[in-house]
C-alpha cells in the first residue's frame, strides 16, 4: 500500500498522476458517543483563478470550438496497449484504424497547426518578395501618389480598420503580459504549496498514532461506565426489578396503610365519642338538677305578700308560667353508648396493621441491596472479564497493518519532498528563463503595434487636407515612416512568433484536453482502471499490487474519491483482505465471557404482603359494626338546646321584670335567681354545647369511615390477592426480564464500543485526504492552473496578436500612401492646371495624364 501510494504521490507531484472513483458507503452504524479528535490540514481542497480565471475560460471555449471531440477513452487504452509491446507492426489494419482515429480526434489541432505552418513558410517569402518588389518601385514603392475621386474616404477607412485591429492586438498582448506574469507569480507559489502538501502529508503520519491511541483509550471510558454499572447494581438492577414491581404492589399496600389510618382514626373517634356520651349524661343530671334548685327557689319567691298586690301579681304570674321552661333534655341522657364498637376497634387494632403495611414497603425497599448482596462474586468475574478485554483490543491494534504502511509511505514522502526540493531552483530558472523570453515576444509585439499608433496618430494629427502628396508636412511623412517601420518590423518577426505559437498551442491544447479535462471529469480514471491495462497478467492494478489478488476490485477512481471525502487508509484499500479486523473484533466472541457470567446472576427475592392476621383484622374491622350505627341520633341531639329555654335570655328577662317590681325583698330575691340561671348558663350549659361539639366532630368521622366500609374493604383483600398472585407467578420472570435488561446494557457498552472501533479503523483512522490533495496540487493546481492555462492564455494573446499582424501591415501599407510626403503627383491637363488653383483646390481634380520623372517645380516635392 505504501509503494501505491508514495507512486501516487510521486507521479502526483511530478505531473503526471492518476486516481478518482466514487466511494463505498461510509456510514456508521449508529450514531456515536465517542469521536476522533479533528485534524485540520493546512492545503485548501479547491483552488479558484480569480478574475483571471475568465480569460481562461475563454480559451477554453476556444479550444472546445478547436478540438470539440469527447474524451478518446478506446483510444487512449488501444494506444496505452500498443506503447507496452516491445514491436508494433504499422502494417496491420488495426494500427491504420487507430491511427486515423488519432488524427480524427486530433483534427482541429491538426488543421490549426498547419495553418500556422503555412503562415510560418508563407510570411517570410511574402516578405522577401514584397521588399524586393518595393525596392524596384513595385507595390506601391515608387514615391508616386494618384489622385482618386474616393482618397479622402478611403484614407479614413485604411486608418479606422487599422486602428481596430491596433486594439485588438493589443488585447492579444495584454493577453501574453497578464499570462507571463501569471506563469512566474505562480512558479514562485509552488515552493509554499509543496510545502503545505508536505506538512500535511507528515500530519497524517503523525496523528496516525495518536489516533490509534486515542481508540485505545476510550475503552477505559467504556470499562469505567460498565464499572460503573456494576458497582450500582443495586440501582440499576434492583432498582428495574424494584420499578417493574411498584406499580402492582405499592397501590395495595398504599390502600391498606390508609386503611390502617382510618381505623386508627375510627379507634379515636368513638373514645372521643365515648367519653362525650358520658360527660353528657353527668352534665345533663347536673343541669337538671341545678334547674330545679332555681325554680324551687323561684317558686318561694313568688309567695311574697307583694306577688297578691296588683300590680306587681300580674309580673308573677307572668313569672310563675315561665318556670316550667326551666328544664333540660332528658334525651341527652338517653343516648345509646358506643362500648361495644369501640372494644370490637381496640380488638382490630391488637394486630399492628401499620407495622405490617411498613414491613411491606421495607421488603420492597430493600430489594437493591438484597440484589447487591447475592451478586457479588458474579460482578467480580465480570470485572475480570473487562479487564482482559482490553489486553486482547491493545493486541489487536498492533497487529494493524496500518501503521507499518503509512511507516513505508514517510520513506517515500521523505524522497518526494527531499526530490521536489532539490529540482525546484531548475523549475525557477527555468521559469526565469521562459518569463524572459516571454517578455521579450510580448515587448517585440508591442513595438511593432506602438509604430502603428504612433504612424496613425502623425499620420492623423499632421494631415493637411490643403497640402498636395509632394508638399506634405513633416509630422505626416513621420507617421507614414512609422507605418512602413511596423510593416517591416511585422514581415521580419513575425513568423518567428507563429512558430513559438504553434509549438505552444500544440502543448498546451494537448495536455488540457488529454489530461486537465478528463482529470477534472474522472474520465482519465475511467481509462487507468481497464482491467488489463497497466498490467497484463492484472485484472485491477492496484489490487495486484497490493494484495496480489488482481481479481478483487480495486480502482483508482474509488481509491481516490475514498481519500477525497476523508475515508480512512484501512477501508479505502479495502485492507480487510490482508487483515480483516471483523475477524479480531469479533463482537460475540468478545462478549461470549461476558454473557456467560451474567446468566450465571442469579436474584431471589421474598415480598411480604400483610398476611393472614393483616387480612383477619381488615375483615374484623368490616365486621365491627362501624357502617351500621345510628346517626341521626347523635346528629339530632346535636342540634337541640341542653335547656328547654336560652337561659340566658331567660336570666335577662327575669332581671327586667324584677326591676319592674317594687325595690324590695322580692325584687331582691329575683335578681338573686337571675344571676344564678346565668351562672347555670355559664357553668352548665356552656360544657354541654361543647360536648355535643365534640360529638358532632366525632360522628362525622365515624360517617366518614363508616362509609362503604365493607366494599372498601372487600375491593382491598381483592386488590390483596392480585398483587400476592402477580408476586407468585411473576416474580421469577420479571428477575429474568431485568437481569437480561441489565446484561444487555453492559454487553451493549462494549458492543457500541467494538462496533466504533470497528468503523473508526475502517473510515476515520489514518483518513488519505492529504493524499488526495496532493494528487490535485499536483495535476489540478500545478500542472493544470499553474503552467498550462497561463501557458494556454499565452499563445492565445501571443497568436492572435500574430495572426492580426498580416490584416495590419496590410492596411498599413495602403495608409502610409496617405501619409508619406511623394516625390511626384499626377497633374491636371485643363486650365485649371495653374499652380495656384491646384494648391486652392487641395490636389482634390482628377487625374488626366500621368508625367513620371518629369520634372515640374510645381507638382514635385521641393526636395527633389
Amino acid at each position: 500500500m505504501a509503494l501505491v501510494l508514495g507512486s501516487l504521490l510521486l507521479l502526483g507531484l511530478c505531473g503526471n498522476s492518476f486516481s478518482g472513483g466514487q466511494p463505498s458507503s461510509t456510514d456508521a452504524p449508529k450514531v456515536w458517543n465517542y469521536e476522533l479528535p479533528a485534524t485540520n490540514y493546512e492545503t485548501q481542497d479547491s483552488y479558484t483563478a480569480g478574475p483571471i480565471g475568465i480569460l481562461f475560460e475563454l480559451v477554453h471555449i476556444f479550444l472546445y470550438v478547436v478540438q470539440p471531440h469527447d474524451f478518446p477513452e478506446d483510444t487512449l487504452r488501444k494506444v496505452i496497449q500498443n506503447a507496452r509491446e516491445s514491436k508494433i507492426d504499422y502494417d496491420k489494419p488495426e494500427t491504420l484504424i487507430l491511427g486515423l482515429k488519432i488524427i480524427y480526434y486530433e483534427a482541429g489541432i491538426i488543421l490549426c497547426s498547419v495553418l500556422g505552418l503555412l503562415f510560418i513558410i508563407l510570411m517570410p517569402l511574402v516578405g522577401y518578395f514584397f521588399c524586393m518588389c518595393r525596392c524596384c518601385n513595385k507595390c506601391g514603392g515608387e514615391m508616386h501618389q494618384r489622385q482618386k475621386e474616393n482618397g479622402l474616404f478611403l484614407r479614413k477607412c485604411f486608418a479606422i480598420s487599422l486602428l481596430v485591429i491596433c486594439i485588438i492586438i493589443s488585447i492579444g498582448i495584454f493577453c501574453g503580459f497578464v499570462a507571463n506574469h501569471q506563469v512566474r507569480s505562480r512558479i514562485k507559489r509552488s515552493r509554499k504549496l509543496a510545502d503545505s502538501n508536505f506538512k500535511d502529508l507528515r500530519t497524517l503520519l503523525n496523528e496516525t498514532p495518536e489516533q490509534i491511541k486515542y481508540i485505545l483509550a476510550q475503552y477505559n471510558t467504556t470499562k469505567d461506565k460498565a464499572f460503573s454499572d456494576l458497582n450500582s447494581i443495586n440501582s440499576v438492577l434492583g432498582g428495574g426489578i424494584l420499578d417493574r414491581l411498584r406499580p402492582n404492589i405499592i397501590p395495595v399496600l398504599d390502600e391498606i396503610k390508609s386503611m390502617a389510618t382510618a381505623i386508627k382514626e375510627t379507634k379515636e373517634a368513638l373514645e372521643n365519642m365515648n367519653s362525650t356520651l358520658k360527660s353528657l349524661h353527668q352534665q345533663s343530671t347536673q343541669l337538671s338538677s341545678s334547674l330545679t334548685s332555681v325554680k324551687t327557689s323561684l317558686r318561694a319567691s313568688l309567695n311574697d305578700p307583694l306577688c297578691s298586690v296588683r300590680p306587681s301579681s300580674e309580673t308573677c304570674n307572668s313569672i310563675r308560667l315561665s318556670l316550667s321552661q326551666l328544664n333540660s333534655n332528658p334525651e341527652l341522657r338517653q343516648l345509646p353508648p358506643v362500648d361495644a364498637e369501640l372494644d370490637k376497634v381496640n380488638n382490630v387494632l391488637r394486630t399492628d396493621l401499620d407495622g405490617l403495611v411498613q414491613q411491606g414497603y421495607q421488603s420492597l425497599n430493600d430489594i437493591p441491596d438484597r440484589v447487591q448482596s447475592q451478586t457479588k462474586t458474579v460482578i467480580a468475574g465480570i470485572k475480570r472479564v473487562l479487564n482482559s478485554i482490553g489486553s486482547n483490543i491493545d493486541n489487536v491494534t498492533q497487529h494493524l497493518p496500518i501503521q507499518d504502511i503509512l511507516s513505508e509511505f514517510s520513506v517515500y514522502v521523505n524522497n518526494t519532498e527531499s526530490y521536489i526540493h532539490r529540482n525546484l531552483p531548475t523549475l525557477e530558472e527555468y521559469d526565469s528563463y521562459w518569463w524572459l523570453g516571454g517578455l521579450v515576444i510580448c515587448s517585440l509585439l508591442t513595438l511593432i503595434v506602438i509604430f502603428y499608433y504612433l504612424g496613425l496618430l502623425c499620420g492623423v494629427c499632421g494631415y493637411d487636407r490643403h497640402a498636395t502628396p509632394t508638399t506634405r508636412g513633416c509630422v505626416s511623412n513621420t507617421g507614414g515612416v512609422f507605418l512602413m517601420v511596423g510593416v517591416g518590423l511585422s514581415f521580419l518577426f513575425c513568423w518567428i512568433l507563429m512558430i513559438i505559437v504553434v509549438l505552444t498551442f500544440v502543448f498546451g491544447a494537448n495536455v488540457e484536453k488529454l489530461i486537465c479535462e478528463p482529470y477534472t471529469s474522472k474520465e482519465l480514471f475511467r481509462v487507468l482502471d481497464t482491467p488489463y491495462l497497466l498490467n497484463e497478467d492484472w485484472e485491477y492494478y492496484l489490487s495486484g499490487k497490493l494484495f496480489n489478488k488482481s481479481e478483487m476490485k480495486l480502482t483508482f477512481q474509488q481509491v481516490y474519491s475514498d481519500c477525497k471525502k476523508n475515508r480512512g487508509t484501512y477501508g479505502t484499500l479495502h485492507l480487510e483482505n490482508s487483515f480483516d479486523i471483523s475477524d479480531y473484533l469479533n463482537i460475540n466472541e468478545h462478549t461470549a465471557s461476558i454473557s456467560s457470567e451474567l446468566e450465571s446472576l442469579k436474584v431471589n427475592l421474598n415480598i411480604f404482603l400483610l398476611g393472614a392476621a393483616g387480612r383477619k383484622s381488615l375483615q374484623d374491622f368490616a365486621a365491627c359494626g362501624i357502617d351500621r350505627m345510628n346517626y341521626d341520633t347523635y346528629l339530632a341531639q346535636t342540634g337541640k338546646s341542653p335547656a328547654g329555654v336560652n337561659l340566658l335570655s331567660f336570666a335577662y328577662d327575669l332581671e327586667a321584670k324584677a326591676n319592674s317590681l317594687p325595690p324590695g325583698n322580692l325584687r331582691n330575691s329575683l335578681k338573686r335567681d337571675a344571676q344564678t340561671i346565668k351562672t347555670i348558663h355559664q357553668q352548665r350549659v356552656l360544657p354541654i354545647e361543647q360536648s355535643l361539639s365534640t360529638l358532632y366532630q366525632s360522628v362525622k368521622i365515624l360517617q366518614r369511615t363508616g362509609n362503604g366500609l365493607l366494599e372498601r374493604v372487600n375491593r382491598i383483600l381483592a386488590s390483596l390477592d392480585f398483587a400476592q398472585n402477580f408476586i407468585t407467578n411473576n416474580i421469577s420472570s420479571v428477575i429474568i426480564e431485568e437481569t437480561k435488561k441489565y446484561r444487555k446494557t453492559i454487553i451493549g457498552y462494549f458492543e457500541h464500543y467494538l462496533q466504533w472501533i470497528e468503523f473508526s479503523i475502517s473510515e476515520k483512522v489514518a483518513s488519505c485526504k492529504p493524499v488526495a490533495t496532493a494528487l490535485d496540487t499536483a495535476v489540478d493546481v500545478f500542472l493544470c492552473s499553474y503552467i498550462i492555462d497561463p501557458l494556454n492564455l499565452f499563445w492565445f494573446g501571443i497568436g492572435k496578436a500574430t495572426v492580426f499582424l498580416l490584416p495590419a501591415l496590410i492596411f498599413a501599407v495602403k495608409l502610409a500612401k496617405y501619409y508619406r510626403r511623394m516625390d511626384s503627383e499626377d497633374v491636371y491637363d485643363d486650365v485649371e492646371t495653374i499652380p495656384m488653383k491646384n494648391m486652392e483646390n487641395g490636389n482634390n481634380g482628377y487625374h488626366k495624364d500621368h508625367l513620371y520623372g518629369i520634372h515640374n517645380p510645381v507638382m514635385t516635392s521641393p526636395s527633389h
